[in-house]
């Protein structure tokens, strides 16, 4: 229920962002005209009209307005799912990642605790130490410590069978974003497919082949493909990130496991 709440917030967010961006754009339009009809009523200086034009020439738009701009000429049905697949993609991404950098933990700092305890005989102790830390390393190690009176084969095999619980529970939602990264391509080239076949429909149409006609429906069509690429290209970084994050956790868990034996038998745990 927590994630379908903070899935529906990122994306109420996004599609505020999205809303304003719009209006902001709508605005620096009517401002744009007002400027304009202000400029053709005050005469002004040969001088200051030139270097004007320099100024803007040499700034000219920013990147995220060229791709507000070029998101806008393309077609708002595609444009809208591949959006949205890359909001529910990023939601997916950003609760992983939250949840990973939560479940990292120092190691070696938890198994000097546990050893402290151990040293001086109190199994339980180093139980609280371990079920009080959070992370599947820890709930790993509490697992062991658990079954410690069925000697060393027994920890190791409930290490190993809670270990691969908690693998499941790192890699929750992965099938998700690798979903998301498949599907804002194919969307794009499906846009495009549907594009080309509208501006054929249009050059048969018309009758005969319009550079206009031809060049407005095929850029139009390429950029639902732009977009999915774009939008595939960032849910993949993410989602690589994520998997190195998840095998560092995983390499971590299974060397405090090996650990954890080694610490248990060398203070004389087992009977």
């Amino acid at each position: 229920m927590r994630k379908l709440l903070f899935l529906i917030g990122v994306f109420m967010i996004a599609s505020y962002i999205g809303a304003f961006d719009v209006l902001a754009q709508a605005a620096d339009s009517t401002a744009a005209v007002v400027d304009s009809a202000a400029a053709a009523a005050a005469p002004v200086a040969d001088v200051v009209s030139e270097t004007t034009s320099v100024v803007a020439d040499t700034e000219g738009p920013g990147a995220f307005q060229v791709l507000k701009e070029k998101f806008i000429e393309g077609d708002w049905i595609w444009m809208s799912t591949v959006l949205v697949c890359l909001i529910f993609g990023l939601a997916f991404c950003i609760e992983r990642i939250i949840t990973l950098n939560i479940a990292s933990a120092n190691t070696d700092v938890l198994l000097s605790k546990i050893e402290d305890k151990l040293s001086n005989n109190d199994i339980e102790g180093a139980k609280d130490i371990a079920k009080a830390t959070p992370g599947p390393t820890a709930s790993v190690l509490y697992e062991g410590l658990r079954n410690a009176n069925g000697g060393p084969e027994a920890v190791e095999k409930a290490i190993v069978s809670y270990g691969s619980v908690q693998m499941g529970m790192l890699e929750k939602g992965l099938i998700w974003i690798s979903l998301f990264i498949a599907l804002a391509p194919m969307l794009g080239f499906l846009g495009t497919v549907v594009g080309m076949i509208q501006a054929f429909d249009k050059i048969q149409a018309a009758g005969d082949i319009s550079p206009t006609v031809v060049a407005g429906g095929i850029k139009v069509a390429l950029l639902t493909t732009v977009f999915g690429l774009i939008s595939a290209i960032i849910l993949q970084i993410f989602y690589n990130y994520i998997v190195s994050k998840i095998d560092g956790i995983t390499n971590k868990m299974e060397d405090a496991s090996i650990g954890l034996v080694e610490v248990m038998a060398r203070n004389r745990v087992f009977k």
